[in-house]
């Protein structure tokens, strides 16, 4: 039984040698990951440049790409065979709530996941020291159940370990995610030469969704687990918008918008 193993950190992270450590216990596993940090790619895909594979040990190789270039490298080029599993981690520091949409420890699975292989994305919190094979026990737990059980159709697992040790982790929860606030979410700041030039940065400051929300459930010290679904489409929304096809279209005229239904400029943002 092969297991597929990527990460966002690049191959060298301790993170993701924790993992691959912890699912040897599982199956054959097969490391291809960036041969550098990639953090908060998001989807992205290398389609401006070549792709080059290095052999660094054996079932073990370095890609001069993204995660997602890693995961499409692996599953088509690289292992004599499909996984029976994908799993992208450990991550340092969460991935909860909005994160999702910007990680790559995140998008890895996601990929995984469109080609077809049951998948999932581990990331551990903490600060300077991180305590990997705490997540990676889980990861192996949730793994041994995913290759026993499967996964619904399109979709992927989000695994948040909170920073603790062991006897001080209270369970686990199956959560949804949350929505973030940032307080001054792009920093403006001066270089010597009096140019102009920002970081993308800023401090959380809320949450919301807070019903079964996964950033509730690693600060209360659980383990988090969110099943997250590759269509994102807002299937209860489909009808209101059926009306605005014609006026689209260009023969009909505008449909009125019930007032409750209004989302003000106000509202729009981080």
């Amino acid at each position: 039984m092969r297991i597929l193993v990527t990460n966002d950190d690049g191959i060298q992270s301790p993170g993701i040698a924790a993992l691959a450590q912890a699912l040897a216990a599982i199956g054959e596993v097969w490391v291809v990951a960036p041969d550098r940090e990639r953090t908060a790619v998001a989807h992205a895909v290398t389609l401006h440049k070549p792709l080059r594979v290095h052999r660094v040990a054996p079932r073990t190789y370095s890609v001069n790409g993204t995660p997602v270039d890693c995961v499409n490298l692996a599953l088509l080029k690289v292992m004599p065979k499909p996984p029976a599993l994908v799993v992208s981690g450990i991550n340092k520091g969460v991935n909860l709530g909005d994160d999702v949409m910007y990680s790559g420890t995140v998008s890895a699975a996601m990929e995984g996941t469109i080609l077809g292989v049951p998948s999932l994305a581990v990331s551990q919190e903490g600060q300077e020291v991180f305590r990997f094979n705490i997540g990676a026990t889980y990861a192996a737990r949730v793994a041994r159940l995913v290759l026993d059980h499967g996964l619904p159709e399109e979709t992927l697992l989000n695994v948040n370990i909170p920073d603790l040790i062991s006897s001080k982790i209270r369970g686990v929860r199956i959560t949804r995610l949350s929505r973030r606030r940032f307080h001054n979410p792009i920093i403006e700041k001066l270089d010597p030469h009096g140019r102009t030039y920002y970081w993308i940065a800023g401090k959380r400051i809320s949450w919301s969704r807070s019903k079964d929300a996964d950033h509730e459930a690693v600060e209360e010290g659980y383990v988090s687990l969110t099943p997250i679904r590759l269509d994102s489409t807002h299937h209860e929304a489909v009808a209101q918008f059926r009306a605005w096809e014609d006026v689209v279209a260009g023969r009909g005229r505008p449909a009125v918008v019930p007032k409750s239904n209004r989302r003000s400029s106000k509202q729009v943002g981080k």
